[in-house]
This record gives structure tokens, sequence and C-alpha cells, in this order.
């Protein structure tokens, strides 16, 4: 073992690592596990799983914190298997300590409905912490987790000593070289260590081998010298002489690394991909492809395992792996129980919020604490959101998080005074526990993290950026979605409406494209009102992932009721009736319905009016959200658009793709088809069509009797 720093703490004794006959049974139980899980499905990533097995079984039986009995034990460590592909390092791992995943759960290995999916899946698989597969996203997820356990320690006991708080755990990461080269690594590791997260253990499973060949193809970077300059605490892991990772050198580098509390540790571990199979080791197909009948032979030979069985794990090591864990788990979780029980009874108020947030309850005096917008007074719907969100703040103190440098812009900064920052750092306002995250510009990384903190379930993180930068942060958004986080995405400058910064920072295509993703809401709320209205109702349900699409410009607060106007309240349904034009008949359909979101509702009711000049009545339906709206019953949604008026007219400063379901044959949607262009919004909105007027001829069109032979 070697390392890059100076300043390392000594190097645990070598006498201190053991190993015995009935580890190396396991570790070869665990290789052909593997290997058999494989080649029973035909197919999957059996090299890192059969090289890593050493490993795997080193951290789970000697370093991580964890109770197989109570696989959400909330004094467990996490461990993040950023190589999701390896998903059978976790799960064989899982299956031998105990955990309620059964030697069938590894023969369905891939197959549907099975407890062992191709990649880890949060919430599926017991023991599972987090969805990886995608790569990078791990790694990133891991500092998220690292930081709300920080966060959150600072809740609930912040002046406990090192160590010695129930809310003190430790965060360990199995990646791999892909993982390192997803740009989002780097993202993530200098954030790690600018912040100082020394709970933070990562293992970099460093075989150099890809899907088409060597590393070397791609990358010649010094990994560890990245690191270092990072800020974290760097050790090297050679391979034995045998060939195999170096077990005593690696359980020297986790001692060390689980010692260095001042910053994050990597430990670069070499391994060969494969080993010790005959004819797989260090061969690049065997990382995504089954090794073959003969291959797997020669390898439960060289193992000492039956090679004409399959799935067959010696009772000797169950009664090793299983027991041990189990009765280690036991202990820890009984020890846990002890300090928790002292703290709770020291802290009722803290013990009373943790209640509340494992309850995922808010206070009972948040629903009066919504702030109210007169009607008339102009404000953008990104300034009316920051003062709803420091409203919403001061009652709950789970609420944080910020911007990628755009703090100002989004208007996400609720509390100036409070950074996270460590506590080494000289800023003003810097603190361990703080309320307010610099994410820097990292949205990529911003929105891995964020799913990180949320899968404690004790935080509601949020972070902003322009809207055509939410891009960037698609991959992780995405599997928020998967995991059905309640993370918060404050979305700003969210149309041409933000002018003259042209047709780079002027999102067209991101609202259908967000809306696109499957259990992702996406709300754009018409006015300062709504925009309370709506933030309430995501705050006050544990929730999935909202996505807020806020304008730059400012918009009139619409009136409230009178004048044809409809109450507000209703935004929480996504769809609702906000103006129409009144009529003697209230029950009589409407001439046509115009459906419009955000910016766009104020150009609606202008456009009814003028209709309403002409004898014709128009209905205004402001959507802010379809996803809500869409999961009303048929009754309510009918009773908004009712399909006897079957002229109806879409008004959003983007794509037109989405609306077509709501808009039928006879429908038309008024939109931008193309980028926009640096000019003011005044002038984008008249350029593309979208006024008032634009709006009110659409529905004369549509209202016009077909001419004498226009028909098919």
């Amino acid at each position: 073992m070697t390392s890059t720093d100076t300043d390392l703490r000594p190097a645990a004794s070598a006498a201190r690592f053991i190993w015995t006959d009935d580890d190396a049974r396991a570790v070869s139980a665990a290789r052909v596990l593997a290997m058999d899980a494989v080649e029973e499905a035909g197919h999957g990533h059996p090299g890192t799983a059969v090289s890593l097995a050493p490993a795997a079984h080193l951290i789970f039986q000697r370093f991580l914190r964890h109770d197989p009995a109570d696989p959400a034990w909330p004094g467990r460590d996490r461990f993040v298997l950023s190589c999701g592909h390896s998903s059978l390092t976790l799960y064989i791992q899982l299956h031998l300590t105990g955990y309620p995943l059964t030697l069938d759960d590894l023969r369905n290995y891939r197959k549907r409905g099975s407890r062992t999916p191709a990649h880890p899946e949060w919430g599926h698989t017991p023991g599972v912490e987090t969805t990886t597969g995608p790569l990078g996203q791990g790694i990133a997820t891991a500092v998220g987790m690292a930081m709300g356990a920080r966060r959150e320690r600072g809740l609930f006991d912040p002046d406990a000593p090192d160590g010695e708080s129930p809310f003190d755990h430790r965060v360990f990461v199995l990646c791999s070289d892909g993982d390192i080269q997803e740009g989002i690594s780097s993202e993530a590791g200098a954030f790690a260590g600018h912040q100082r997260l020394g709970r933070l253990v990562v293992v970099h499973d460093d075989n150099r081998i890809s899907i088409e060949g060597s590393t070397e193809l791609a990358a010649s970077e010094d990994v560890g010298a990245r690191y270092a300059a990072h800020g974290w605490h760097v050790q090297r892991v050679e391979l034995a002489a045998d060939g195999d990772i170096d077990l005593p050198a690696l359980s020297r580098a986790l001692e060390e690394a689980t010692a260095e509390t001042t910053r994050p540790s990597i430990i670069l571990m070499r391994s060969i991909i494969s080993w010790p199979v005959p004819g797989a080791r260090n061969n690049p197909r065997s990382h995504g492809s089954a090794l073959g009948a003969e291959p797997v032979r020669a390898a439960k030979l060289l193992l000492g395992a039956d090679p004409d069985t399959a799935f067959d794990v010696p009772a000797e090591v169950y009664a090793h792996t299983t027991s041990a864990a189990r009765e280690a788990g036991a202990a820890a979780h009984r020890a846990w129980d002890e300090t928790f029980a002292a703290w709770a009874s020291g802290n009722p108020g803290g013990h009373e919020l943790l209640r509340r947030l494992r309850d995922r309850r808010t206070p009972a005096m948040f629903a009066d604490a919504r702030p109210e917008f007169p009607s008339g007074t102009p404000m953008a719907t990104r300034k009316a959101f920051g003062l709803a969100l420091r409203a919403a703040a001061a009652q709950l103190p789970e609420l944080w998080g910020g911007s990628a440098d755009l703090g100002e812009s989004n208007n996400t900064t609720i509390d100036p005074t409070s950074s996270f920052l460590p506590s080494s750092s000289p800023l003003p306002g810097a603190d361990p526990y703080g309320r307010t995250v610099h994410w820097g510009i990292r949205e990529h990384f911003m929105a891995a993290a964020m799913n990180g903190i949320a899968l404690s379930g004790l935080s509601r993180p949020y972070g902003g950026t322009f809207l055509v930068f939410s891009d960037y942060m698609r991959p992780a958004v995405r599997l928020a979605a998967l995991m059905n986080l309640p993370v918060l995405y404050v979305w700003t400058h969210d149309s041409i409406g933000l002018g003259e910064d042209g047709p780079t920072h002027q999102p067209v295509e991101q609202l259908a494209s967000l809306r696109a993703i499957p259990g992702l809401d996406i709300v754009r709320p018409a006015d300062a009102r709504e925009t309370a209205i709506t933030l309430w109702k995501v705050l006050s349900a544990p929730g999935n992932p909202t996505g807020f699409s806020l304008s730059r410009q400012d918009l009139p607060v619409l009136p409230d009721h009178g004048d044809g106007f409809h109450p507000a309240a209703d935004a929480v349904r996504g769809g609702y009736i906000r103006y129409e034009t009144p009529a003697q008949d209230s029950t009589a359909d409407p001439d046509v319905i115009i459906i419009a979101t955000g910016s766009e509702v104020q150009i609606a009711v202008a456009a009814a009016r003028a209709l309403a000049e002409e004898g014709l009545r128009a209905r205004v339906v402001s959507m802010p959200c379809r996803e809500w709206f869409d999961a009303q019953e048929p009754l309510y949604r009918d009773s908004v658009v009712p399909p006897t008026v079957r002229r109806r007219i879409t008004v959003e400063a983007g794509v037109g793709q989405g609306w077509y379901d709501l808009l039928g044959l006879d429908g038309r949607a008024i939109s931008v088809e193309d980028f926009g262009a640096s000019a003011s919004a005044a002038e984008l909105y008249e350029h593309f069509g979208i006024t008032p007027e634009a709006v009110a001829e659409a529905a004369r069109d549509l209202l016009r009797p077909p001419s004498p032979g226009s028909g098919p």
C-alpha cells in the first residue's frame, strides 16, 4: 500500500488483519455465485462481481456497521455500489450476511419480477441504499448522503462529540473506472473535498478495463493526484503477489480511511477483472458477457467448488458469514439503541421533530403560514417563489438547499447568514450544519446530491438553476423520479420571456421533455398566488420529485373572484377554470376553451375578454401541472374541459408537443416551434405570435363556419 499524502495517520498494525479459512471459503462461494447467476441468466456482468468478492466481503464483515435483521435501521452505515452493473457484488453480500434475499432470488437474477434486477433499485431490494447503474450517479448520490448526514446531525444533535451521536454514520462507496471517467464524479469530488466530508469512504476498483478494452484507450490521468487536488485523503493498494486483491493492505487502508474524519477518503484499489477465472482474467469481454461453461468449470475446480453443481453454498459458509454479520449487527444495534434512548430522553423537542419527519408530516400551523399576494400586483413568479420558500422554511427546518451559483436570480437563498460549509472555512456565515448550499456551477452533481440527501427521509432538499440548464441535470432527475424522491427543482427564466439573453438561454423544448419523465411533476404557475398555493401543496405531502418552472418577467396577480374570475385555490388540482366570460346561463358550454400555463395565462384572459366583446364566450383553464390534472377523476376533468367543446386552444411559450391529447382533432396549439432570439420579451412574444390578439384570432378561426365546399 502506498499513499499520495504526507499527512496520514499511522497505518494500522498488520496484526489487526485476521483472515481465516472461513473467510477464504466465503469469498470463493461469492465468486461461484456470481458466475452461476450470470450463467443462469445468460447475460450480465460477471467479471467485476467475481474480482471484487474479497473486497466486498471485507467491507461487509469488518467495516460496515449494519444489521441484516433491520435493513432500514437509522444507525446503519450506508453502502453505495456506484458501479451498479456489478449488482451481484451487492446482492451476494446481502444474501450471505442474512438479509431477506434468498438463493432463489440469486437464481432469478435479471428476470422479470425478481428482487435481483440488473442494476440495484432502491425500494425494491432490502439493503439497497440507492438506485445505481448510470455510471457516476452512485458516487455523486453518496456525497449527497454524507451532506444530509451532516446537516441532520446539526438538526438533532449538533453538540455531541464526533462519533458519539446516534446520528453519526459513514457512507461507503464502491466505484469503478467508469464512474471516475464520468464528468459528474469530478463535480462531486471537488464539492466533497471542499466540504471536507470526512465520513465518506470511497473504494475505487482500479481494474483498468472498460468494455472496449484497456482504459488507456480513453484515459491517462493520475486519479490519485486528481482527488488529492480536490482535498481528499488518498491511498493506493496495489495487487497482491498472486494477482488478487491485496486484502491486508486494503484492510489497513480502510482502517486509515475510517479514522480520517476531517476529509473524504478514496482508496485506489488495483484488481484484475474476473480474477481468478482461467481464460477470463483481464479480458474486457468478461465485463458484460457470461463467462461460458468451460471457464466457469475451470474456475470452480480452482476454487475448490463442485464443478457439476450450481448455486451450491456450503453450510459452513452461511454459518460464518450470516452468523458473524447478524451478531455484529445486533450488538451494534443494541449499543445504538442505548445511545438513541439517552439522546431522546434529553432532547424531547428534537425527538418530536424526528418523529414528525419520519412520519412525513408538516407542523400544525404550516397551512396558515402560506403568504398571500394581493391582486393586480406585478411580480415575477421566481420572486414569489422565493418569498413563499422563505415563509415555508420558517416552519420546516428540514427544507434546505441552494442554487448552482444563481441564488439571486433563482431567489433560492432562504438564509444568507447560514452557509453549508465546513468549520474550517473562514467565510462569513460558514456553518457545517448550515442551511444554504452553494452548489457552485455543478447542476448535474446538484441533482444527484439532492437524491442522496432525500434518501434519508429526513430532509426536503431543493436546488435551483435556469430552466434551460435542466438539461445538465436530467440523468439524476430521471433517477429521482424512478425512486419517487421528494426533491424540489427550482427552474427559473422559463421561456422566451427571459428576453435578451437569446436562444442559448431561452428554453423551448425543456417543458415537454421534462413532462415526458414518468413520476416527475412539472408546475408552471400563472402568478404569485398560484405559486404559493402549488408550493404549499408540494411541501404538505411526502410527494415525488417536482420541478417549478418560473418566470423572469413580472406577471400580474390575477383577481381571485368577480368579473368572471374563479378562485385560484383549485390550482392544487393541476388544472381548473380560472376565468370564464360571464353568461346568463352559467351551465351552458363555452364556445371555446383556452388552456394556458404560466406567463401565458394572462394572455389567455386578455384574449377571452376581447372575444367577449364580440359575443363569444371563452373559458380560460389555467393548467399549472398536467400531471396533477391527469390524476384527477374523469368527472372533474370533464367539468373543466368538457368533451362536448371541441374547439380548444393551448397557449404556452414552448413547443406544442404534449398538448395534442387535450386539443383533439379540432384544436390548435399556440406555441414556439423554433429557438428564440436575442430581443426583448415583448418583441419575442409578438414575433412568435403569443399575444392576446393572436389567441383571439385563433379562436375566431376555429369558430368560423367552414366555407362552402371546404369539407373532405
